[in-house]
């Protein structure tokens, strides 16, 4: 129960945090009228060559280990990935952040760690044979937080979960940068 009622609070607060934002506008930023009576110039229209298509924009989150995914998300059955793995490979902080949950009480995830990112997305981390990092440490994308391993689980993997203001999403866009 301490999982859930923490991720509860951690959603609550992410959703206020988002509404709030969302409601702001500091003044600084707000739109001054054109100076010239209200008539913003149009701009000038080339006549140079179609420009190139716009990179791939980054992705936020990058794979948390180097396996392949042997089961996708459903949000009904599985609320995140499985990557497949050896006994002890790295499992790596998909993004920046704050560890916010290490321990093994939530039934189905063994040994799981949970960190925050901002005030939108968590990511979790399950199955791990050891963790590597405690509550409220920083860790760095790309930084080892744990080794794969298979704690409540039937075979040696990695589940993967991406929490967007507390509900699962499918955490493959995140990680090709299709979704932001």
């Amino acid at each position: 129960m301490h999982v859930q009622t923490h991720l509860l609070r951690i959603g609550v607060a992410a959703v206020a945090a988002a509404a709030l934002m969302a409601c702001t506008t500091p003044p600084s930023r707000l739109p001054l009228p054109p100076a010239n009576g209200g008539f913003a110039p149009l701009p000038p229209i080339s006549q140079s060559a179609p420009s190139a298509p716009a990179p791939k924009p980054q992705a936020i989150f990058i794979r948390p280990a180097s396996g392949r995914t042997i089961a996708g998300f459903d949000a009904e059955r599985n609320k995140g990935i499985d990557i497949a793995g050896n006994m002890g490979d790295p499992v790596v902080a998909a993004a920046d952040g704050r560890v916010v949950y290490v321990g093994g009480e939530l039934r189905g995830y063994g040994n799981m760690v949970i960190v925050k990112h901002n005030e939108t997305f968590l990511s979790a981390y399950a199955h791990a044979q050891r963790i590597l990092v405690k509550e409220k440490d920083v860790v760095r994308q790309g930084q080892v937080i744990a080794e794969m391993g298979n704690s409540d689980a039937d075979r040696v993997k990695l589940h993967f979960e991406i929490r967007k203001q507390g509900v699962a999403v499918d955490p493959e866009p995140y990680l090709t940068g299709q979704l932001r």
